[in-house]
């Protein structure tokens, strides 16, 4: 038996459009969270609705109306492995109508991953005073999410692509506002990606010969590599006491069809298993745990 991996939680953030849950859905496909079977089942719907570039976003945009509307409502919740995680991936919504739900999902957290899109103009737009690239990496640091990746995405649409200027110029930038809001930029990651591509998600893409990879420094001792899969497994998990009593807030309820409701969050201390008792606060119900 190898040994039982870590949990971490980590939370996608990013303005509106930048391509967080297109990057995060192919993530967790390639990552093996999703089938080949379902990928294409989205694909055909998703072309169908006019909106084929939208099937990896189409793994966590479950709602009907996210779809129609192509972007996240709800905090979608999706888990995959890598070497030396598991991880859960909080999508969290990037219009600035949605915020609150932002919030919600942030507090979860135990790393953020900021995608800031590098297309013409659109970097621009995301970190603009009305963007919410500042506004989301403010909330993440403010709700005690010390931990962040930045992915710079779209790198297939700079101009010309693939641009290491254009990436070296966004780096500067998002790590001067990060510093501003509280983050130490030599801890961060910042990784050039194509969320639609998968470039430098997985493996080290072809397309950017120029890109040495990403280095960071905490106090745990230095890291580096060169895709988004290899930042995540730098995160430095934190340290969840388990001997001590169960104590897990809850972020949402979910009524399931054929299962029930299905309470979800994030233990904070304890441990939780099937078979044991569970008290809620402050209603007092006493519950035994099913899975």
């Amino acid at each position: 038996m190898g040994k039982e991996k870590t949990h971490v939680n980590i939370v996608v953030i990013g303005h509106v459009d930048s391509g967080k849950s297109t990057t995060t859905g192919h993530l967790i496909y390639k990552c093996g969270g999703i089938d080949k079977r379902t990928i294409e089942k989205f694909e055909k719907e998703a072309a169908e609705m006019g909106k084929g570039s939208f099937k990896y976003a189409w793994v966590l945009d479950k709602l009907k109306a996210e779809r129609e509307r192509g972007i996240t409502i709800d905090i979608a919740l999706c888990k995959f492995e890598t070497s030396k995680f598991y991880v859960s991936i909080i999508d969290a919504p990037g219009h600035r109508d949605f915020i609150k739900n932002m919030i919600t999902g942030t507090s979860q957290a135990d790393c953020a991953v900021l995608i800031v899109a590098a297309g013409v103009g659109e970097f621009e737009a995301g970190i603009s005073k009305n963007g919410q690239t500042r506004e989301h990496a403010l909330l993440a640091f403010t709700l005690g999410v010390k931990q962040m990746i930045v992915g710079v995405n779209k790198m297939d649409s700079t101009e010309p692509p693939y641009s290491e200027a254009r990436f070296n110029e966004i780096s500067s930038e998002v790590s001067t506002y990060v510093k501003k809001v509280g983050y130490n930029p030599k801890s961060v990651a910042f990784v050039p990606i194509s969320g639609w591509h998968g470039d430098n998600m997985i493996e080290a893409s072809s397309k950017m010969p120029w890109y040495k990879g990403w280095n960071k420094e905490v106090k745990e001792g230095k890291f580096s590599g060169k895709t988004l899969v290899e930042a995540l497994d730098s995160i430095i998990p934190p340290s969840r006491p388990s001997n001590k009593p169960l104590r897990l807030p809850l972020q949402d309820v979910y009524k399931i069809g054929g299962i029930g409701t299905v309470p979800v969050g994030r233990v904070e201390t304890g441990i939780i298993r099937p078979g044991m008792v569970a008290t809620f606060a402050p209603s007092q119900l006493t519950t035994e745990v099913k899975s």
